[in-house]
């Protein structure tokens, strides 16, 4: 088996980013190792490239990183309820690594972040499921066992960990925010070590 639970996100702004950190020590504090990975921005212009290495952050994920690891844990910011397209376009390329099943069985969690409260954080962690279902990926979200989701003001659901950045973007993520995404981050590595090689 695969020793590590990938966490591939995209930030704009640094809230995802801060979250999918606090996912990272959840994994770890779950006995696995954290492979930490972003994707790159999508442009409408045709001309337009990325570097290959990001100028700061995490590397940018490749398609090896998703087939190796022992789970995964998704995060994007909330775009019209939905993940953004950078997250979207990454996915969309995983169709052989669908084909062959290689993700069949491992488990899967999903963070956000959004500018408000009622921003579309349920929406966009449900649309992040979708793909992850496709590929028969075993979701898990938060239970209310983490005492974190009954105290938060803030972000935090039961479909996964969640931020709320304000009308300034605050990416600073809150002590109970930062709990549920921990939790998030050792239930799939807790996860990832009972189901092993799945069949």
């Amino acid at each position: 088996m695969s020793d590590y639970i990938l966490i591939l996100y995209y930030s704009r702004t640094g809230a995802v980013a801060n979250l999918a950190r606090q996912v990272a020590r959840g994994v770890e504090a779950g006995g696995l190792e954290a492979r930490l990975r972003t994707v790159a921005p999508v442009s409408a212009s045709h001309e337009a490239t990325a570097p290959p290495v990001p100028d700061s952050g995490a590397p940018f994920a490749t398609q090896d990183d998703l087939a190796g690891c022992a789970g995964l844990a998704l995060g994007s910011p909330t775009r019209f309820g939905n993940m953004a397209a950078p997250l979207k376009y990454f996915l969309d390329q995983s169709g052989d690594l669908w084909m062959a099943g290689g993700l069949i069985g491992r488990p899967a969690g999903v963070f956000t972040s959004s500018g408000s409260l009622h921003g579309g954080q349920e929406s966009t962690l449900l649309s992040m499921m979708l793909p992850l279902l496709h590929h028969g990926m075993v979701l898990a979200g938060v239970p209310y066992s983490e005492t974190a989701l009954m105290r938060t003001t803030g972000g935090g659901t039961p479909y996964g960990a969640s931020h709320v950045a304000g009308e300034r973007g605050d990416p600073a993520t809150t002590d109970d925010e930062n709990a549920i995404a921990r939790a998030l981050g050792k239930r799939l590595a807790e996860l990832a070590r009972k189901i092993g090689r799945p069949l």
